[in-house]
C-alpha cells in the first residue's frame, strides 16, 4: 500500500489538527520509500525498539511519543543520533501519534474505559466539539460509572488484571467504595480537578507530582506512564491492521524504564 494512504488512515484516528501546541506529532523522519507492506507499532522509538522493528523488516514505524519534543542537530552520539542513524540507513519513515491520539475519546485511548465497561462517559478536558451528535467531544481523559459500585480493594484487584504496573502509588482521600472513576493516559495528574468536577472520586493516571499529591481532594492512583499507554498503542496497531487488509502490523512491546528500587548489582540495575 502507499505510505500516504497509511498516514491518511492513521490521521483519521489521530487528528493532526487537535495536537497540543507544544507537541511534535506527525512525520518525524522522512523516507524516500512510497510503498509499505509491514508497519511496526511501538510506544517509544528507542534504539532497541527501532532495531527490533527493522529486524522484523518493517517498512514504517508508528510510535506514540515523538522522537523529540525539541528536535536539534544530531551533534552527540546519543539515543537520538542512533535512532536517526538506524532509520536513515534503512530508509524507513517514523510517524508519531501523540496528543493527536490522546484526545480521541472514541479511539484507543478509551481502552481502559471499555475494559471497565464505564457508562455515562464524559471527557475531562475537551479541546474540540463532538464530530456528530451522540459522540463524545475530542479531549483529554475520561470519567464514567462502573456497572456497579464496588469496594476499593475489589476495584484495585480488577484494575491490576488490566494494567501491568509495579510500585503504583496512591495519594489523596481514596474512597472506600468506588462508583465513578476517571483516568487519563500519560502524565495526566493536572486534571484531578476536572476529574472531581466530572463526579469521580478516584482518578487513575501516571507521573503524579509531589505538589499534586499535596493538593488533591480526591484519590489518585499513579499506575505509571507506561502501563496505560503501552496497551493503548497495542490496540492502535490492531485498529490500523483492521483498516488495511493488505498491511501486516507488528507490535514492538517494551518495558517501563522505571523499576522498583534495587540494590547495586541487582539484575537490571544500571552500572554507574
Amino acid at each position: 500500500m502507499q505510505l500516504t494512504e497509511l498516514i491518511a488512515g492513521i490521521e483519521r484516528i489521530a487528528r493532526p489538527e487537535f495536537a497540543a501546541s507544544w507537541d511534535k506529532s506527525g512525520l518525524q523522519v522522512a523516507s524516500a520509500r512510497t510503498e509499505v507492506a509491514r508497519l511496526a507499532v511501538c510506544l517509544d522509538a528507542t534504539p532497541d525498539c527501532v532495531r527490533r522493528a527493522l529486524a522484523a523488516r518493517a517498512d514504517c514505524i508508528l510510535s506514540h511519543h515523538p522522537l523529540s519534543l525539541s528536535p536539534d542537530l544530531p551533534r552527540h552520539h546519543d539515543a537520538y543520533w542512533e535512532v536517526l542513524r538506524l532509520l536513515l540507513g534503512a530508509d524507513v519513515p517514523l510517524y508519531a501519534a501523540h496528543t493527536t491520539l490522546d484526545v480521541n475519546a472514541a479511539g484507543p485511548a478509551a481502552w481502559l474505559a471499555d475494559e471497565l465497561d464505564l457508562r455515562n462517559r464524559a471527557v475531562l478536558e475537551p479541546v474540540a466539539p463532538a464530530p456528530e451528535p451522540g459522540r463524545l467531544p475530542f479531549g483529554y481523559g475520561l470519567a464514567g460509572d462502573l456497572p456497579k459500585p464496588m469496594a476499593f480493594e475489589e476495584f484495585n484487584a480488577l484494575l491490576s488484571r488490566h494494567l501491568e504496573f509495579q510500585g503504583g502509588t496512591a495519594c489523596g482521600p481514596v474512597p472506600a467504595r468506588v462508583e465513578r472513576v476517571a483516568y487519563c493516559t500519560g502524565s495526566g495528574s493536572s486534571l484531578w480537578r476536572e476529574a472531581r468536577d466530572a463526579g469521580a472520586r478516584l482518578f487513575i493516571t501516571g507521573d503524579v507530582k509531589y505538589h499534586t499529591a499535596l493538593e488533591t481532594r480526591i484519590g489518585i492512583l499513579d499506575v505509571g506512564h507506561h502501563s496505560l499507554e503501552e496497551e493503548m498503542m497495542r490496540r492502535m496497531g490492531l485498529l490500523v491492521a483492521a483498516m488495511f487488509a493488505g498491511l501486516e502490523v507488528i507490535f514492538v512491546a517494551s518495558a517501563s524504564p522505571l523499576r522498583p528500587r534495587c540494590a547495586a548489582g541487582d539484575a537490571g540495575a544500571p552500572a554507574l
